[in-house]
């Protein structure tokens, strides 16, 4: 069973509610001698009523800076462009950035960069978001499944970070992001100590051209202006968690033991300490019980 799912019902009208045909598509990158490229990822977006559920989930406003990433074709981008007041396009294929400038050329509020987010700072970018207030702008995409984790991950440990994410991912991604005790993971402990994630909608493979063999999710974080739970040591909150999840069929004071290095005794005189049963297994922990552990763990080695 699926926990945190709702269905939007966005008040935002695209101009158009007419779907773009995969025919449409291939004529589109025939003309500018572009082609879908597997290494990269790319699956078009041609439904518009995804787009409409898309640009509702980010609720924008003209006083809002949208950065979004993987623009493609630009079928979301102009979306975007039309309710925010600025919008800022980061694409990888050198290709579709000349012909984005080409399409956008009238566009006052929008700037294309070429780019690969996963090398771009945040904070390279804070002139261009605008602020001297740090927590200010928006992210938008329909990524490449194979960079999903790392570019979620890339923002909510950012310098500058957004205050909302609305991402079109992997049905199972998303479904393991807003899991919850006993189905935890990394994944899911990473993004929920920095923000709030619910899934808005589910969406069918046919929504895009080529067709992916998976079906795909809207998933929307809220990012917190600090994390969820507080804890004494960011990295060491981290290892711990990994360490737990590095073999989640053990036991936790034998997944701690390997993971963190130390004695089984140790590991479970750690989960003691921190009112954790040691035979209970790391996904069925939540954010709160990982803080006890980590902090336990800072003490003990403070105190040696």
């Amino acid at each position: 069973m699926i926990q945190n799912y709702r269905i939007l019902n966005p008040k935002f009208k695209y101009q158009s509610s007419k779907n773009t045909s995969s025919q449409e598509v291939k004529a589109l990158l025939k003309k500018y001698n572009l082609r879908a490229l597997k290494q990269l990822g790319q699956h078009f977006l041609v439904d518009k009523k995804v787009l409409i559920k898309i640009v509702g989930a980010a609720k924008l406003n003209k006083g809002d800076t949208v950065l979004e990433i993987g623009p493609g074709l630009g079928i979301l981008t102009e979306a975007l462009a039309e309710k925010a007041g600025k919008v800022i396009a980061i694409e990888i294929d050198k290709g579709l950035v000349k012909y984005l400038e080409k399409r956008f050329k009238d566009h006052q509020n929008l700037e294309i960069i070429h780019e690969n987010i996963l090398k771009l700072r945040t904070k390279d970018l804070a002139s261009r978001l605008g602020s001297k207030n740090k927590f200010n702008y928006k992210v938008v995409a329909n990524l490449p499944y194979y960079i999903t984790s790392r570019v979620i991950r890339h923002f909510l440990e950012a310098e500058i970070k957004p205050n909302l994410i609305v991402f079109l991912v992997q049905k199972e991604v998303a479904e393991r992001i807003i899991a919850e005790p006993p189905k935890m993971s990394l994944l899911s402990i990473s993004c929920q100590f920095y923000g709030e994630p619910e899934i808005v909608d589910f969406v069918p493979q046919d929504s895009f051209w080529p067709k992916p063999e998976i079906e795909s999710a809207i998933l929307r974080i809220k990012v917190y202006k600090k994390p969820k739970v507080k804890v004494k040591d960011k990295k060491l909150f981290f290892r711990v968690v990994k360490a737990g999840f590095s073999n989640k069929r053990k036991q936790l004071h034998n997944a701690l033991a390997g993971g963190l290095h130390i004695s089984n005794q140790k590991a479970k005189g750690l989960l003691k300490k921190s009112g954790i049963d040691p035979a209970r297994r790391a996904q069925t922990l939540n954010l709160e019980e990982w803080a006890k552990i980590a902090d336990c763990r800072k003490l003990s080695l403070s105190t040696h």
